[in-house]
């Protein structure tokens, strides 16, 4: 489907991440959180290395994308704050199987369908995480350019699926601030 958009609204933001915290796998919340605020998809999360991981500096390189192409991932202080309890474990893979020591990509499948089931989304996977990064982007006035930047699209015509929410928040901004107005 690719015209599908389908992104949290606060409310169900708040329950995911709550939900998350639950969940028997230690670093979903963290996952679930780094997706939505970078916009990675999930082999890329999966695939993360510590290696290529500086907190300090807010950023992951990611070295192998979808589209083939080397990709530096921004994290936002809340993603850091999420990661931080995890990084001084001697582990190789950020979002690893605690069975494996870290030492491999975990398996998230069940941890997923068991915080989606408790935060009572409907219609939400997890490739939809990266929906609501560049849908909150847009909504906040950011250019489609540098969403399709941050998503790592090659293609502007793969970011323009987004451009609607542009045309919403314009309008419902200027009913707020002109709706007022008489004829």
């Amino acid at each position: 489907e690719p015209e599908r958009v389908r992104f949290l609204d606060d409310e169900e933001r708040a329950r995911l991440l709550e939900a998350c915290k639950a969940s028997r796998y230690p670093r979903l919340r963290a996952l679930v959180l780094t997706a939505m605020l970078s916009g990675a998809r999930r082999g890329e999360l999966l695939a993360l290395r510590w290696r290529d991981v500086d907190l300090a500096a807010g950023i992951a390189r990611l070295g192998r994308t979808k589209n083939g192409d080397r990709r530096t991932l921004v994290l936002l202080p809340q993603g850091v704050e999420a990661l931080r309890p995890f990084a001084g474990e001697a582990t190789r893979y950020v979002f690893g199987a605690p069975a494996h020591r870290y030492q491999r990509p975990a398996s998230i499948d069940t941890a997923w369908r068991k915080a989606i089931a408790r935060a009572k989304l409907a219609d939400f996977r997890f490739h939809d995480l990266r929906h609501c990064c560049a849908s909150y982007l847009v909504q906040a006035g950011v250019d489609l350019s540098v969403v399709a930047y941050v998503l790592g699209h090659r293609q502007l015509a793969m970011t323009r699926r987004y451009a609607h929410l542009k045309t919403e928040t314009k309008a419902n901004a200027m009913l707020a601030a002109l709706g007022g107005i008489a004829a």
